[in-house]
Order: structure tokens, then C-alpha cells, then sequence
């Protein structure tokens, strides 16, 4: 039996998925697993006790937060080492973090940030500029297009990795089984698109977001006696 033979443009395509599960893998070794985003203390606070109250924190967070941060800087970044527009990427790097309110928080992005610039020669990935500090989204973006991934693939990607990290750290946290873990990422995921086409929509001035609720939950992490999780 004769097999249709495959295109280059489809080993390509193939290719480019191939890289874009390895950059979102939850093996890939920067400790996105060591970090909650304030959801431990929010569940040590008794804000969260079930899975209907963790998956409306985690929507909240994913359309006041990431949405209106991580995604409309993630497609500046994907746009400016295209052009490389390294000036522009220093700016993006340096408004991240300044959105972040608590030193747990900006520690995600950092620790996440130097381990994944630790990583990147390992796989042949040489940056063509400093940037300081290095951030995780900032070296996401630029393996995203190194590796020829769109930009609404790599946000794709990066919303996946962030939701599935929250839902592994809540079953961790709650009796949570692998069922319901699954219910919340099927409910959860169905918003990724139109998050991503808001993002898109989303001016320079517009960038930024206020969660008291995450930024008061992080900072009693800070504290909290006994944990599992570095933020």
C-alpha cells in the first residue's frame, strides 16, 4: 500500500508543534512546578475549599491578569525579535516585572527567567542581546521564534503552561482528583482564545492590571508557616 508522501511545508508545520510541546512541557527544567501564583495561600486563608471556588480564582486571574499582562507583552516580544528591536524588548522585560506587586511574584518570573537562560545553550539557543533581568516570558518569546513558532502559537503555548501548572499545583493542594483536575482545564481553556484576541486588541497605555486579592494572598505566602510552594 502506497503512503501519500509528506511535504515540506508539512514537516515543518510538524516540527514547529514538536517544539512548541517541548518549550511547554511541564519537563522542561526552569521550576514552573515550584510555583503557585498566591493560590496556596489562598486555599491556607480558606478562600478556596473546592474546585467551583479555585476555578473562578483561576479565570479571574487568567482575564484581570494574564490577559491584560503576559499576552499583550508576549506579542510585542514575539514582534520585536522579529525586527530585533532589542530596545523595545528591554522595555517589555522591565514592564513585566514592574507589574508584578509582591517579591514573590517577580521571583517567578526571574528564577523561572535565569534558569530558563541556563537552559537555551544546552539546545543551541544563543541570545542575540543581554537582557536584564533575564525573565521567563522574555526567553520564552525568543525560543518561540527561533524556533519559527507564530505568535498566536506561542501564546497558546504559554496560556497552556500557565493554566496547567495552576491546576497541577491545586491538585496538590486540595483534594483534588485527576478528574476534576481534567473538568477544570476543559472549562478553563475554552477562554484561551478570546483572551488571546483581546490581548491583540489591547493598547501600549492599556497594559496592566490590579488584583488585590492575588497580590494580599501573595504576600501572606511570604509568611505562612508551613508550605509547599515557593510563591
Amino acid at each position: 500500500m502506497a503512503f501519500p508522501s509528506i511535504t515540506t511545508e508539512a514537516l515543518a508545520s510538524q516540527q514547529a508543534l514538536l517544539r512548541l510541546l517541548q518549550l511547554c512541557s511541564p519537563a522542561l527544567p526552569v521550576g514552573a512546578y515550584a510555583f503557585s501564583q498566591g493560590l496556596e495561600a489562598a486555599m491556607d486563608l480558606k478562600w478556596l475549599r473546592n474546585q467551583q471556588q479555585i476555578e473562578s480564582w483561576l479565570s479571574l486571574q487568567m482575564q484581570h491578569s494574564v490577559a491584560r499582562v503576559e499576552l499583550p507583552l508576549l506579542l510585542r516580544m514575539h514582534q520585536a525579535w522579529a525586527i530585533q528591536d532589542y530596545q523595545r524588548l528591554q522595555h517589555c522585560n522591565a514592564l513585566l516585572l514592574a507589574c508584578r506587586e509582591t517579591d514573590e511574584l517577580r521571583l517567578s518570573d526571574t528564577a523561572m527567567g535565569a534558569a530558563l537562560a541556563r537552559l537555551l545553550p544546552t539546545l543551541a539557543l544563543t541570545l542575540p542581546c543581554a537582557i536584564e533581568p533575564p525573565l521567563f516570558l522574555t526567553l520564552f518569546t525568543f525560543a518561540a521564534h527561533h524556533w519559527q513558532l507564530s505568535a498566536e502559537l506561542t501564546a497558546l503555548g504559554y496560556m497552556w503552561t500557565w493554566l496547567e501548572n495552576q491546576v497541577i499545583a491545586a491538585t496538590k493542594l486540595l483534594p483534588l482528583g485527576q478528574s476534576q483536575a481534567q473538568q477544570l482545564l476543559s472549562s478553563l481553556q475554552l477562554q484561551v482564545p478570546a483572551l488571546i484576541e483581546q490581548a491583540h486588541n489591547m493598547q501600549d497605555d492599556d497594559i496592566g492590571s490590579s488584583l488585590p486579592g492575588l497580590a494580599f494572598a501573595s504576600m501572606h505566602h511570604e509568611t505562612q508557616y508551613t508550605r509547599l510552594f515557593r510563591s
